[in-house]
């Protein structure tokens, strides 16, 4: 039986040596939810505990959503993997790559070599990028004005590419792109078509991009960490009002139940409490190596208040699914090689490991990115996971 009692030690520990704020922590295995628990605070400026329904900003993790729903698109036949992603969505038939500076610091750009696909955009290899971990990207942003995806403006979505599609992996607004295409393809927005042919049906009542009235006194407070290891409540952005595109990439609010929820019908080839929301060989597709001989980079800051440097599992060869990080080897004592995982900026985590059917979710409102405190509590966890489930 799996062993909560060493599950929540860890995570109270966390919280009691102020490591973090607060946290809250889920995982399930095949035979149903292992452990749901939360401990601390939800705001440091604030008694409010963390609870099992607290709402938080999870940035990244919604674009194994997106990626979910693209392939929902790609079973019914309105998206393909690799059909030219200009059909969908015009203005990326000619891509132009960003291609450093001229003499008087201007940007200049080339056109693209090489297609653009949903294949591509789900992998991170269609060349767009974050001015977060591209320099060149930072300054044009910086030089351009050149929105966000969090803007909600479609103008965001027309950035040029860092370097050639197929030529490289490099983290970028791809599955934001991605995420416009279902909303294309499908004649709804993305939070509409969220709900409809995901939320709805697993019952995951606390996930979207719409902050809802009951909410409010529900939701985390991110956190910034300084240099000696404090932290200190900040304030963050609302969402956008009036979007003309919802931000596949990173809009999403969620609770880290719901996205159990959703993490548990992945492993059971998409199905949950008689909901289906894709086929097993769908599910399965996903989960392999999408990019060939091309290997996940290291990610180098260039906004520090934001993100550190990151590579997760430094040392071994990684590859992208549909939206997924894989690790290539077994991580003794923790998830097997060929598990998917993934993030999100304010250090909310996921992994799901298909071979031992173990997934889990931990969740924290702290920035910079790949904190090393909260990365070393989520190995502490997974492996309190994993010690249960051999006991």
């Amino acid at each position: 039986m799996p062993d909560t009692k060493a599950i929540n030690a860890v995570l109270e520990d966390a919280v009691a040596s102020g490591q973090v704020p607060g946290v809250t922590a889920a995982a399930a295995n095949a035979d149903g939810v292992i452990v749901e628990t939360a401990f601390g605070r939800r705001s440091l400026a604030g008694a409010a505990p963390m609870t099992n329904d607290t709402v938080f900003r999870i940035a990244s993790m919604t674009k194994a959503v997106t990626g979910a729903a693209a392939m929902q698109m790609v079973e019914q036949g309105k998206l393909s993997l690799d059909q030219p992603a200009g059909e969908i969505l015009p203005f990326l038939a000619n891509p132009m790559v960003l291609d450093g500076t001229d003499a008087n610091g201007e940007p200049k750009l080339r056109p693209a070599k090489g297609e653009i696909t949903l294949r591509k955009l789900l992998t991170h290899t269609a060349g767009f990028v974050y001015d977060t971990w591209n320099g060149e990207m930072n300054r044009y942003a910086a030089k351009t004005g050149h929105p966000a995806a969090r803007t909600g403006k479609l103008a965001a979505l027309h950035a040029p590419l860092g370097f050639d599609p197929g030529e490289r992996w490099e983290y970028g607004i791809n599955i934001d792109i991605a995420g416009r295409m279902v909303e294309v393809a499908s004649g709804q927005d993305l939070e509409t078509y969220f709900h409809d042919h995901l939320f709805r049906p697993l019952g995951m009542t606390d996930t979207g991009f719409v902050i809802k009235t009951q909410w409010k006194d529900r939701m985390a407070q991110v956190h910034a960490r300084d240099e000696k290891g404090g932290l200190t409540p900040i304030e963050s952005p609302p969402p956008a009002e009036k979007p003309e595109f919802y931000a596949g990439g990173g809009g999403l609010f969620s609770t880290s139940h719901d996205y159990l929820t959703f993490l548990r019908a992945l492993m059971r080839g998409g199905e949950l409490n008689g909901a289906r929301i894709l086929k097993p060989e769908t599910v399965a597709l996903m989960g392999q190596n999408h990019m060939g001989a091309l290997n996940v980079l290291p990610m180098k800051t260039f906004n520090p208040r934001m993100s550190n440097d990151c590579e997760l599992f430094p040392g071994m060869d990684k590859k992208w699914g549909l939206t997924f990080l894989i690790n290539t080897q077994d991580v003794p004592g923790a998830r097997s090689a060929g598990s998917l995982a993934w993030a999100g900026i304010n250090n909310t985590y996921y992994w799901l490991d298909p071979v031992k059917r173990v997934t889990g979710v931990l969740m924290t409102q702290v920035l910079p990115f790949a904190d090393p405190i909260v990365l070393g509590l989520l190995d502490r966890f997974e492996r309190a996971v994993y010690s249960g489930l051999r006991a």
